[in-house]
């Protein structure tokens, strides 16, 4: 089994997601008491949400980048930004390193095709949403974005950092995203990106018809696929 390296806390509430999912997808496959090789590079999220208010991306590719090679000198196979935001850096941090980054967007993407969707709608942070970095990667795979409007991603962006980032799953909260979610679905979209590690915590798939993407879920069934294929 190799190990998989994660840059996590950003949040820690994500973070405890993806060890517990990591997890139970090797006890899946492997059976018993099986559980999966994992190193955690945990960060202080405060500086990372200062500096990314402050559109300080050097800075969170300089502090994002050395807990990468941190990683890799301890013996990581593989590495997870566990943060779909911080995939915007991803490229440059994958220069940084030897081992391979599994990009986020990337997987969605794989599944999303591998479902027949052709258009989809992404909610996330606002740099999710708005900057090209992940959108670019769906376009790559011939998926068609659709983001919210901008009063919605406003509410979106600000619920991210000042509730689900804390621990508060509203429940006024939840049906605001779920009839952004509607709205988008009117637009034309097939399915919805739950493109923050957080709103998983958030929605579940019996929240509505529509089809939901849980990026924490895909990023970490691609992390087991990785570690565990020569055992497969």
């Amino acid at each position: 089994m190799k190990t998989i390296g994660i840059i996590g806390g950003i949040t820690w509430l994500s973070t405890v997601e993806y060890y517990k999912l990591l997890n139970e997808l090797v006890n899946k496959e492997l059976g018993g008491v099986s559980s999966a090789k994992i190193i955690l590079h945990s960060v202080n999220f405060a500086e990372i949400k200062a500096m990314t208010e402050a559109d300080n991306w050097n800075g969170i590719l300089e502090l994002i980048g050395d807990a990468a090679k941190k990683l890799e000198a301890s013996g990581a196979d593989c590495l997870l930004l566990g943060a779909n935001t911080m995939h915007k850096l991803a490229d440059e941090v994958q220069k940084t390193i030897g081992i391979p980054l599994l990009h986020i967007a990337e997987e969605t993407a794989k599944v999303i095709s591998q479902d027949g969707l052709k258009t989809v709608a992404l909610l996330g942070t606002k740099y999710t949403m708005q900057l090209p970095f992940y959108s670019d990667k769906l376009s790559a795979a011939g998926i068609q974005t659709l983001i919210p409007d901008q009063d919605d991603i406003d509410y979106i962006n600000t619920t991210i950092y000042n509730e689900l980032g804390k621990g508060l799953f509203l429940p006024e909260t939840k049906a605001r995203f779920i009839g952004i979610i509607q709205k988008l679905s009117g637009r034309g979209a097939q399915g919805a990106i739950l493109g923050c590690t957080e709103i998983p915590l958030l929605l579940r798939q019996n929240d509505t018809q529509v089809k939901l993407y849980d990026t924490t879920l895909i990023h970490s069934k691609a992390a087991v696929k990785f570690a565990l294929q020569q055992q497969l």
